[in-house]
């Protein structure tokens, strides 16, 4: 079995793009918890994934690309995982799913670790650009509202202008309120909860 585990990889170094993708960012993801991303190379990420570091940077520029590949693949997951319920109003359901987001990105093991060791890494997300994980985010809160407006949970208006107000609302509650608020996280949570049921109701 070794044997031919090995022909395999022999194989995929050879042909680039049969590696296994999930595979380099899974390696990513644990040097990440390890040791940070600034401590991380591109070196250190072929040899976690035993793969040519050429074949690494047949993907990815650097460490920063890779990381930013690896933001979008965690919260695409906790998005899909936190906002697909079925059951109640479509306000309730977009809600509720919000703050579970939140309370799962808080929670998440990645995030906290560059907020604790590379908080800059954030940055131009947070202030100068949208990135993909915004644009995905996004998306599914306008489809939450427009269901809403549909059922007549939601009250009629601006959908973008809203889902927009709705991630800066949960991003301040997620990135900023563990640092800010003296309140417990599950009360905060609460106080989210009802700040969105308020605002998105008719």
């Amino acid at each position: 079995m070794s044997q031919y585990r090995n022909a395999i990889l022999a194989g995929e170094r050879r042909a680039p793009n049969l590696i296994d993708e999930q595979r380099i960012l899974d390696a990513a993801y644990e040097l990440l918890l390890a040791v940070g991303m600034r401590r991380m190379t591109m070196a250190d990420i072929a040899r976690k994934a035993d793969v040519s570091r050429a074949t690494l940077y047949r993907r990815w520029r650097n460490v920063r690309e890779v990381v930013a590949t690896l933001m979008t693949r965690e919260w695409t997951t906790l998005a899909a995982a936190e906002l697909d319920v079925t059951s109640g109003t479509a306000r309730q359901r977009l809600v509720g799913g919000v703050v579970r987001l939140v309370r799962a990105s808080r929670d998440n093991r990645m995030l906290r670790k560059i907020v604790e060791v590379d908080p800059e890494f954030l940055l131009p997300y947070l202030l100068h650009r949208r990135g993909a994980n915004t644009s995905h985010q996004l998306d599914l809160i306008e489809q939450g509202i427009r269901l809403g407006i549909e059922d007549g949970s939601i009250r009629d208006g601006d959908v973008g202008v809203r889902a927009e107000a709705v991630l800066l609302t949960a991003w301040s509650f997620a990135l900023t309120g563990p640092a800010l608020a003296e309140a417990p996280l599950d009360a905060l949570d609460g106080q989210l909860h009802d700040l969105l049921e308020r605002y998105l109701a008719p």
